[in-house]
């Protein structure tokens, strides 16, 4: 039997894990995306946690470290602990530091508290994932394009539903793809590689988005998406992605990150439409 050679370090761990997702099991996909969305929380946490908090078995965990190579699951750790010494805090750390710190403070319910900690906590991150060069790049995309075309189906509607809003209060021709009357693949065949496509999706993916992106994807169209990882199906024909990751929610996932995602691109957009440093978005009911 050949000997597999292990990733050395994080960022090579991370790359290996990219290249073979696609030709993963689903519960390997399942490890994979924790793996790459939770660095911090592997660092610390011991596999019979780390398992259960996937719903997955530890065996497996072990399985997959052995499959790149490892003897064991804590060989594959040691590169997240290394990783943590010069990391930012990770998301749950960041929660539970902002519940103390507010704690004291607070009137409101236990939901309200938890849920505002949770946005306050993703969005801190937020700011530590986001390329000054994507957003330039994004913004460059949105400024050439003929035509800019959005899909987002499910909780990420809405966050599509605003780009289409102040793109078109910015003067910018956007279509919105949406599932009224089955057109939505229809539609996104008429888009041009002069064109670009926005895209949003989550998991659980909405099918039709990932099959748009797929078909965009093969005929050269610029796109622009908005996913919770860089193993989402959206990413592989992404020209730009941003990853907006998702933690597990005792209820809902929130939509704060996302949408201040949106409003940053808009924003610079408006910016560079402009020529201000600090741009104005007409609104509908604004006065002549």
């Amino acid at each position: 039997m050949q000997q597999v050679t292990p990733p050395k370090d994080y960022e090579e761990l991370i790359r290996v894990i990219h290249e073979r997702y696609e030709d993963m099991s689903k519960s390997y996909q399942s490890i994979a995306v924790y793996l790459t969305q939770n660095p911090n929380e592997v660092a610390i946490k011991p596999v019979n946690s780390i398992a259960e908090t996937c719903g997955i078995h530890a065996s497996s965990f072990v399985r997959f470290a052995q499959a790149l190579g490892y003897k064991g699951f804590k060989e594959l750790q040691q590169l997240y602990q290394q990783r943590l010494s010069t990391a930012a805090p990770g998301f749950n750390a960041r929660v539970k530091a902002l519940q103390s710190e507010l704690a004291d403070h607070s009137t409101t319910s236990t939901f309200l508290q938890d849920l505002v900690h949770r946005d306050i906590a993703s969005l801190q991150e937020l700011v530590e994932l986001t390329s000054k060069g994507d957003v330039a790049k994004a913004t460059k995309m949105m400024e050439v394009a003929d035509t800019i075309y959005l899909i987002g189906q499910l909780r990420s509607a809405p966050v599509v539903e605003l780009m289409r809003y102040v793109l078109t209060m910015l003067g910018k021709r956007a279509v919105l793809l949406d599932a009224s009357g089955g057109l939505t693949t229809h539609m996104a065949n008429l888009i041009r590689p002069r064109d670009m496509l926005i895209a949003v999706s989550f998991r659980f993916y909405a099918n039709e988005v990932v099959n748009v992106v797929e078909s965009c994807g093969s005929r050269q169209v610029p796109i622009l998406a908005i996913s919770d990882s860089t193993l989402s199906p959206l990413a592989k024909n992404a020209s730009v992605l941003f990853t907006v990751p998702e933690h597990e929610y005792s209820f809902s996932r929130s939509l704060a990150a996302p949408m201040c995602l949106a409003q940053a691109l808009l924003v610079n957009l408006a910016s560079k439409l402009q020529k201000q440093v600090e741009p104005r978005i007409p609104t509908v009911t604004q006065q002549k």
